[in-house]
């Protein structure tokens, strides 16, 4: 009786020992499955704008509306006759429409009156070139007709680059090469492999000049500057081998 008895305590001990086994097999690899390993990579590429753009308005300040339509009419041809001599075609001029306003004398405790003290009139024209230095060099050299009479205002240049939603796509594959060399390297010491891609997350895409190291959590879309630095980021979580 005592050695079946002893039989069944060691085939129960064998049964749960076994189960056991399969038990922690289990576990085990199913926490070495989900072993992940976070990088982030990034990519960035210098470009040249190829189209500029600038704005500038000429103002005049007459007694009434007449008087000052009269005379931005009569500058309009002088600024035209500029930018044709800086190369600028005439399709790529835009003039667009005009606006004006009345400003009031003033009380000599400085309160205001209904009394007109003159009108105010500005006309926009807008350049838009594929040569970004000629944008450059009329935005600087411009104002030299302050000099001929011409009431001007000039307002800061514009510069864009074409190409960026195709640079956008090529950055975000190197960001995510450069995650994996990340990863790799990581790995190297615990004599781990990278595998396969878990998930990938895109970061804001930061255009800035190219001098520049400046990020924003929002993005940054520089149109100040000719060169500019198109900068692309991206979280990927990798599975480890």
């Amino acid at each position: 009786m005592f050695e079946k008895l002893e039989r069944l305590q060691l085939v129960t001990l064998a049964i749960i020992l076994a189960v056991g086994i399969v038990a922690a097999a289990k576990i085990l690899t199913g926490t070495f499955s989900k072993d992940t390993i976070t990088v982030t990579g990034s990519a960035y590429e210098i470009v040249k704008s190829d189209s500029g753009r600038l704005e500038i308005e000429i103002t005049t300040k007459q007694a009434d509306r007449a008087k000052a339509y009269k005379l931005a009419q009569e500058q309009l041809p002088v600024v035209m006759k500029y930018l044709e001599q800086k190369g600028i075609a005439e399709n790529e001029i835009e003039l667009r429409a005009s606006h004006g306003y009345y400003t009031y004398k003033q009380n000599p405790n400085g309160s205001m009156t209904n009394i007109i003290d003159r009108y105010n009139y500005s006309q926009p024209v807008v350049i838009n070139s594929k040569d970004v230095n000629k944008i450059k060099d009329i935005s600087i050299d411009i104002s030299s007709l302050i000099s001929q009479g011409i009431e001007i205002d000039v307002m800061q240049p514009l510069y864009f680059y074409s190409q960026i939603s195709d640079l956008k796509v090529k950055l975000l594959e190197d960001a995510t090469v450069d995650a994996k060399q990340r990863a790799a390297a990581m790995l190297k010491a615990t004599h781990n492999r990278v595998g396969k891609i878990q998930s990938v997350k895109m970061g804001v895409f930061q255009i800035t000049p190219a001098d520049s190291t400046n990020v924003s959590d929002y993005g940054i879309n520089d149109t100040t500057t000719i060169d500019k630095k198109v900068t692309s980021v991206a979280n990927v979580v990798f599975r480890v081998k």
